[in-house]
């Protein structure tokens, strides 16, 4: 383990730390993102256990009154970045988005609650937020799985934290264009415009966003009114592993009920898994519900899957499916395939790398009893540091760093890599 190099992650954290809550970075992400901001709490579990509850306590203080938990709270004004709150018009107090993002705060909190030594205040943090993260993954299933199916569907590419993913290009060009205003993007100021979102990508957004504001941010009516529904196998996996740590959580407390619910949610989630398979590809894939058509997209979304602690022949053909992606690009693991026309190696999530992906999916293999790719996910996250810094994501075949720089949960990725895993550094 390399303490220098947890150092100089603990000073990147510390750095987008804004008391509270961090930011991903200074300047491109100057708010408090969702699954950054449970992902980072991992990152100071390790040195600092009371910052890593209020990390997650402050995020769950902006869960609106029917569950869903925002993807952005803007908790100071900050004209650097668009879409601001005017153009999101939730009317929140404090304001945030109406979207929401990963529900990856219940496996947080679960790994921030065994390392808690004080388990006497543990427990007492856990009893008042546990109901409300409970209370989030009820709310995925009631509105983002009106049929039942057992699996939830995004309406936004924003809530998938993959935004410009290869996933989403089809049921976009079903977005319409018409009615946007013009507008000033904010972050190509930040970072290289060749690493971003496009324009016309951009516009499909804000669609989306105008069209939800429109219906008053109603969840009872957003999802059927999206012409964008996919099901995402990572986002869904994500749900379906923090529904297994709420569950086991909640006997913890005392809950009988919340833990069976819980059970019974992951349980349905990961039976309905299976219809995401996609024996083409050997992986899962994303479902486009709008259209009824299982993709033959082949993104990382459909490794993440991993993280629900997938059966073991799935594990087995998933770490297939990455060995042959190791021969088409030299760091693990690309969120697109290099084989596929629409990758591009430096352009977010069409291609590049990302640690927090990395650390997910090895976190999944290790539970598979795929320990050997595990070890190797994780080892190639560090070449990449060592080679390009604590950048928000990685070119997969240079290492070159892209996006944002002295990123915040990728420098806890860090952390919890070489202090749970012990991968040399």
């Amino acid at each position: 383990m390399s303490q220098a190099l947890i150092d100089q992650a603990r000073k990147v954290m510390d750095g987008n730390d804004r008391g509270s809550y961090t930011v991903p970075t200074h300047g491109l992400y100057p708010f408090q993102w969702n699954w950054d901001s449970a992902l980072s709490a991992l990152g100071f579990s390790h040195y600092d256990i009371d910052r890593a509850w209020v990390e997650i306590e402050t995020l769950m203080a902006h869960q609106w009154a029917d569950g869903m938990v925002p993807h952005i709270i803007f908790h100071e004004p900050d004209d650097g970045y668009f879409p601001g709150p005017d153009v999101w018009g939730t009317n929140r107090v404090v304001p945030t988005t109406g979207i929401t993002q990963p529900a990856v705060a219940g496996f947080a909190l679960r790994k921030i609650f065994d390392r808690s030594e004080d388990k006497v205040l543990a427990r007492r943090r856990l009893a008042n937020l546990l109901p409300k993260i409970h209370a989030w993954h009820k709310w995925f299933y009631k509105h983002r799985d009106p049929e039942a199916s057992g699996l939830v569907a995004i309406i936004h590419p924003w809530e998938s934290g993959r935004d410009n993913s290869v996933d989403w290009d089809e049921a976009l060009e079903g977005v319409p264009m018409e009615g946007v205003a013009s507008f000033t993007r904010r972050d190509t100021t930040h970072a290289n415009p060749d690493h971003r979102p496009t324009d016309e990508q951009y516009r499909r957004y804000i669609w989306l966003v105008q069209t939800f504001r429109r219906l008053g941010w109603d969840n009872a009516k957003l999802h059927d009114a999206s012409p964008f529904r996919l099901v995402d196998p990572g986002f869904n996996a994500i749900l379906i592993r923090s529904c297994d740590d709420v569950a086991e959580l909640a006997e913890l407390i005392g809950d009988p009920d919340m833990a069976l619910e819980a059970r019974a949610m992951a349980a349905k989630g990961r039976a309905a898994m299976e219809s995401l398979w996609n024996p083409k590809l050997g992986q899962y894939t994303c479902y486009n519900r709008a259209a009824g058509i299982l993709q033959d997209t082949p993104t990382v979304g459909g490794i993440l899957a991993a993280f629900a602690q997938v059966p073991t022949a799935r594990a087995e053909a998933l770490v297939a499916r990455i060995n042959l992606l190791s021969q088409r690009c030299v760091y693990l693991v690309p969120s697109h395939d290099p084989a596929d026309s629409s990758f591009d190696s430096r352009r977010y999530w069409r291609g590049p790398s990302w640690l927090i992906v990395n650390y997910m999916i090895a976190d999944g293999l290790i539970l598979a009893g795929q320990e050997a790719m595990a070890q190797r996910l994780l080892a190639d996250s560090m070449r990449l540091i060592e080679k390009s810094g604590f950048a928000e994501y990685y070119d997969p075949i240079s290492g070159e760093p892209c996006g944002g720089g002295d990123f915040t949960w990728t420098a806890a990725m860090v952390i919890e890599i070489l202090k749970v895993q012990k991968v040399p550094a």
